[in-house]
């Protein structure tokens, strides 16, 4: 099946036959000539240089452990910066759109690019910490309670998954992309409102409490789409550059949850 996620969908490797799966032919089945190759045709095919080992090797979970811990490694250094450098809203808000742009580049690109992503991850992380250390200021522990519901959503989810309580398919996908769409089209008219002077919806009691909650459910799903594009990226063979891609579309859903999380527990505990 075709990747829907757009961190995953500009990438042909990351179709099912899209790239080469562990039943394929050996490398050097891959790249003998064909018999009515002209002479010409084999002289430059076999002048060509060998595939290095980092090219020819496999993606495997490892692979993608690494490159989300070590995005996350950059991510919480810069969430560190802003949290003690006391960073203000307005400058945490350029970091986000200076974010967002890298992210789209990153998604967009057919070329795997882990430079972008880790200026992302710096960037994001600005926007992170600045908008914690806010809500920190109001609610107490509120920081730890989010990462703890975090880690709970995402281990819950990766249990479901594994144990076939939810798994992805096309009507999956595409229901949970038409509402991933409409989310972002709401949560974005909501920001414009409420700049404007007009009634922020997560501010209306129950029925803010019911967005949030369906944001955090929301995003909590997007996961299931991240595990099963590993999986089967993993099985489909993928180069072990494609690990980055895997690493950078988990860290960007686990970040929208958290950041959902924790603006559901503001709500619970007061009014914003």
């Amino acid at each position: 099946m075709e990747s829907k996620n757009p961190v995953f969908a500009r990438s042909k490797e990351w179709k099912n036959n899209g790239y080469a799966t562990f039943d394929a032919p050996s490398s050097a089945q891959r790249q003998a000539p064909p018999a009515d190759a002209s002479a010409r045709t084999l002289e430059d095919w076999y002048q060509k240089p060998s595939a290095t080992p980092a090219q020819s090797r496999r993606m495997t979970l490892d692979d993608v452990v690494v490159r989300t811990a070590s995005l996350f490694a950059v991510l919480l250094v810069g969430a560190a910066l802003a949290w003690f450098g006391d960073l203000k809203l307005l400058p945490a808000i350029g970091a986000a759109l200076v974010a967002m742009v890298l992210g789209l580049w990153a998604q967009m690109s057919k070329k795997v690019r882990p430079g972008v992503m880790f200026a992302y991850a710096a960037f994001e992380g600005l926007f992170v910490g600045a908008i914690s250390h806010a809500y920190a200021s109001f609610y107490d522990g509120i920081v730890g309670q989010a990462v703890i519901g975090t880690l709970g959503a995402f281990a819950g989810m990766l249990i479901a998954y594994k144990t076939g309580i939810v798994r992805n398919s096309p009507r999956f996908t595409k229901i949970l992309m038409i509402a991933g769409i409409g989310y972002l089209v709401f949560a974005l008219a909501n920001l414009a409102f409420s700049l404007l002077g007009g009634t922020n919806v997560y501010s209306i009691g129950g029925l803010g409490i019911l967005v949030s909650a369906f944001g955090v459910v929301l995003a909590s799903l997007f996961l299931v789409l991240d595990f099963d594009y590993i999986e089967q990226g993993i099985k489909n063979g993928l180069p072990v550059k494609e690990s980055w891609r895997a690493g950078f579309g988990l860290m960007v859903t686990l970040v929208w949850l958290y950041l959902e999380i924790l603006r559901l527990i503001s709500i619970l505990r007061g009014d914003n």
